[in-house]
């Protein structure tokens, strides 16, 4: 058999079977996440003709594919926001992506270095990939399509929070490679406070303001002016290549860009009913992506991504999800406003996944670190035991919630 016409057949069976992921979900209120990964290590178990899925020898793969996929969810994520942009109104995400994800990459780094004894750089480089939640894998937590008004305060928060944090974890991923670079090159905090975090948020913001403004204009403004009617969704897709290529190449960070960009399209006009198509190709294209990532995922852990793994590893990843998450989030959630189910809700469900695994691989490009596997192994593991354990709850949670605290508009006054 030709390895290649079974990859193929593989890929549309795994893309065709995320058309009834949504319906299982709801069904059995069980992540498809969970599904794929399962699939996947069944997959490799049983056959040699696959790609080879290990992160530490397909490295340009994992930085790329991961890298694509977060840029496509970013995107997807910003367009169905139906919240308005104002400080006020999105005060509870502004909390989860200062407050919270500092202290979370402080917890996970002083944790990481006590549990495992890793020195400083490859602690704080644990620290800035587990800190952002995951716009890829937080569908059962985020809301909906745009102009639905149904999304309650726990779903905008996430939502909202995924899209700000992924891009914000990357000065702190900076920051990481540089401590790990003193050695040899010595270490300036007033280089990385300037470049890596001012500068390239910066440029990240005006990036994605700027080009997003730019594209919402042509598209809903000249087209209606000159009667050119735009039918076709893939320009979201267009939309987020143009943006985070622009961005890269002026040295900002593309993530921050992707999200603004998408704010930006979605916030020009509100109402209109073409954020409808461009959401759903940037959905469509996205499980694609997402159920041969997952798939991967699945080989990997099979094929020795967890050679690692101990108790100790397992008892991090708890601590991760059940303590480090939960009691950061809670604290930077104090007197916002919010009934204590929601707040435990929002602090609960700080998934992580896909963008763990792209900062990583970033990282590990450019510089060595002495415990690349043990890093991959750690961050694995807590990717997986939150994919299970958020992956099995956050569906029923989100439907008690639902029916406590709905509200036709995302925030509460």
């Amino acid at each position: 058999m030709d390895p290649y016409f079974l990859l193929i057949t593989l890929i549309g069976i795994a893309a065709l079977g995320m058309a009834w992921m949504p319906h299982f979900t709801e069904r059995t209120n069980i992540s498809y996440a969970i599904v794929y990964v399962v699939g996947g290590a069944i997959l490799y178990s049983v056959t040699d003709a696959l790609p080879f899925p290990n992160p530490l020898q397909e490295r340009e793969t994992t930085l790329r594919l991961t890298e694509l996929v977060v840029i496509i969810s970013l995107m997807g994520t910003g367009l169905k926001i139906d919240q308005p942009f104002s400080f006020r109104s999105w005060r509870v995400p502004f909390r989860l992506v200062t407050v919270t994800m500092v202290l979370s990459i402080g917890a996970v780094t002083l944790l990481s270095m006590w549990m495992f004894g890793i020195d400083l750089a490859a602690a704080l480089l644990l620290g800035a990939v587990l800190a952002p939640t995951d716009p890829v894998l937080a569908s059962d937590v985020q809301v909906g399509p745009p102009l639905e008004q149904n999304n309650d305060n726990v779903r905008f928060s996430l939502t909202a929070e995924a899209g700000m944090n992924d891009g914000m974890a990357f000065p702190f991923t900076w920051f990481a490679i540089a401590v790990g670079l003193t050695s040899t090159e010595g270490f300036a905090f007033q280089d990385w406070f300037l470049i890596d975090f001012l500068f390239k948020i910066g440029m990240g913001l005006t990036c994605g303001y700027a080009i997003g403004k730019a594209l919402a204009f042509a598209v809903f403004k000249v087209s209606k002016e000159k009667e050119i009617f735009i039918r076709d969704g893939f320009v979201a897709i267009c939309a987020t290549l143009v943006t985070y290529g622009i961005t890269e190449i002026l040295h900002g960070y593309g993530f921050i860009a992707v999200f603004v960009a998408a704010l930006s399209i979605r916030n020009y006009e509100l109402d209109h009913d073409y954020h409808r198509k461009l959401h759903s190709f940037t959905d469509q294209i996205e499980r694609i992506l997402l159920a041969i990532v997952l798939i991967l995922f699945g080989g990997a852990l099979v094929h020795g991504v967890l050679e690692n793994i101990s108790w100790m590893l397992v008892l991090f990843a708890l601590v991760c999800i059940f303590v480090v998450r939960p009691l950061t989030a809670w604290l930077s959630l104090y007197s916002a406003g919010l009934h204590i189910k929601e707040r435990l809700a929002i602090s609960f469900f700080g998934i992580k996944g896909i963008g763990s695994f792209f900062y990583l691989a970033f990282a590990l490009q450019e510089v060595t670190f002495a415990e690349e596997k043990q890093l991959w192994s750690i961050v694995s593991c807590v990717v997986l035991f939150s994919i299970i354990i958020h992956g099995a709850t956050a569906t029923y949670a989100m439907k008690r919630l639902a029916a406590q605290f709905f509200s036709p508009t995302n925030q509460k006054g």
